[in-house]
């Protein structure tokens, strides 16, 4: 029982900071502290460059709705064969056939057109901020994704230097069971024991032993899932230099923590950001129902030209320059569709922001409380550790003396290891709780 309550224990700390397996430890050694890790993660991130990709495409979004709202200009050429037709003659003037409308089966067009839309009712100018606070919102989203990196980074990046630690640990509690194997073998050389006192102790290193292996396997697998994040190729050994006891910066108040976070969280801010998003569309919308204004102008060289009398089988130009109002009377109710449907869309933003609003005071609540019992623990743990390291060295004089049994210096054995491995899962819950009160501030 008590060797199946070890082997949790130790197996629970390290499979969850398990990932993908590392490359051997002969290749060359890659050595970080938390910020280079953080740097070269966020440089090497396929999430973050896909977030940065969305933003930018936002980004153009604005300039296209900004350029509608410029002069733009559009050539056109053509060509057209038509059937043959009577020639139309007149007399002329002099008594001469003046022709007027001639047989001409070959038709070439070209225009040069321009067109400005100078009043929109407002609808460009809606749109354009409509796409500006949706780029904001893509942008905010792409600081979300930074931060989530930042968190799963640290995540990892613990997860190494509690593994090395926990392996620490078992090295320790190992080369007390050989030397208690040892001293099983001198008491037998002795006659002091029976054998199978020895075979108990060798069993007990054994599990160490054991142990032991599949905390350095774990510890391979959790630096080759940090590895991955800071884009290391796989047949680099990482390392985190880091350690477990390193005290985080002091725990500020609720009201500053809650200011912070309102401040900093770039999920409000895109929230924020598809609330107004949605508030422009609904006035884009209701804008389609008032009057447009358009002025074009353009410039035709053809042959023969339509708008020169008579036609002639020549090429000439033409211009025109005109005012065009356009008012939708009635668009079958998409307009009105159009405006409720961003309603409801602003609607549904702004209750998730109060949702937001409510979550976040109890999300950075439960983060300052897990790094209180965090500590709360770790300092459980240290009295622990102190407990059994002198149970265990009272254990082992009297047993030297010949007063107990061998399987009570095993426990205590079992009890020290036990309270060192509470002792670093505590330490490593404070540093993750850390990191997960950074990441709700927003940093």
């Amino acid at each position: 029982m008590r060797d199946r309550v070890l082997r949790t224990s130790v197996a629970g700390l390290l499979l969850a900071l398990s990932g993908t397996m590392a490359a051997a430890q002969d290749l060359p050694v890659l050595r970080l502290s938390l910020a280079e890790a953080r740097t070269r993660a966020i440089e090497a991130s396929h999430r973050l460059a896909e977030a940065r990709a969305r933003e930018s495409a936002a980004r153009a979004v604005v300039d296209a709705r900004v350029a509608t709202e410029r002069p733009f200009v559009t050539g056109v050429a053509g060509y057209t064969r038509t059937n043959h037709v009577l020639t139309f003659v007149v007399p002329g003037p002099t008594g001469a056939p003046r022709v007027l409308y001639p047989d001409v089966p070959d038709n070439y067009r070209t225009r040069l057109d321009v067109q400005w839309p100078i009043y929109t009712a407002g609808r460009t100018d809606a749109l354009i901020r409509a796409a500006e606070a949706e780029a904001g919102a893509v942008a905010a989203e792409a600081v979300v994704a930074r931060a989530d990196l930042r968190l799963e980074v640290s995540r990892a990046f613990w997860a190494v230097v509690t593994a090395r630690s926990a392996v620490g640990v078992l090295e320790q509690a190992l080369k007390r069971a050989e030397g208690t194997v040892a001293d099983a073998r001198a008491r037998l050389g002795a006659g002091l024991v029976p054998p199978n006192e020895v075979a108990t102790a060798e069993a007990q290193a054994a599990r160490q032993r054991m142990f032991l292996v599949e905390a350095r396997n774990l510890q391979e697998v959790t630096a080759a899932d940090l590895g991955r994040l800071v884009g290391a190729p796989p047949d680099q050994v990482v390392e985190a230099e880091g350690v477990l006891e390193d005290a985080g910066e002091p725990t500020p108040s609720r009201d500053a923590l809650l200011t912070e976070a309102m401040a900093q969280r770039a999920e409000r801010r895109a929230i924020e950001g598809r609330v107004d998003a949605a508030r422009q569309m609904r006035e884009a919308a209701e804008a389609t129902e008032r009057p447009q204004v358009l002025v074009g102008a353009g410039v035709d060289y053809a042959r023969p030209n339509p708008r020169i009398f008579p036609r002639a089988p020549v090429w000439q130009e033409s211009w025109d320059v005109g005012v065009t109002v356009s008012w939708s009377l009635w668009d079958g109710g998409r307009s009105e569709a159009d405006a409720a449907q961003a309603v409801h869309q602003a609607e549904a933003s702004r209750q998730r922001l109060m949702d937001f609003d409510t979550t976040l005071p109890v999300e950075l609540r439960q983060r300052a409380l897990e790094i209180a019992s965090g500590e709360a623990a770790a300092a459980a743990a240290d009295e622990g550790i102190r407990a059994a390291t002198e149970a265990r060295r009272v254990v082992g004089e009297r047993y030297a003396a010949g007063v107990i049994a061998q399987f009570e210096v095993l426990d205590a054995d079992v009890a020290l290891l036990q309270a060192q491995l509470d002792r670093t899962r505590a330490l490593a819950g404070v540093r993750l709780a850390e990191a997960r009160l950074e990441r709700a501030l927003g940093r």
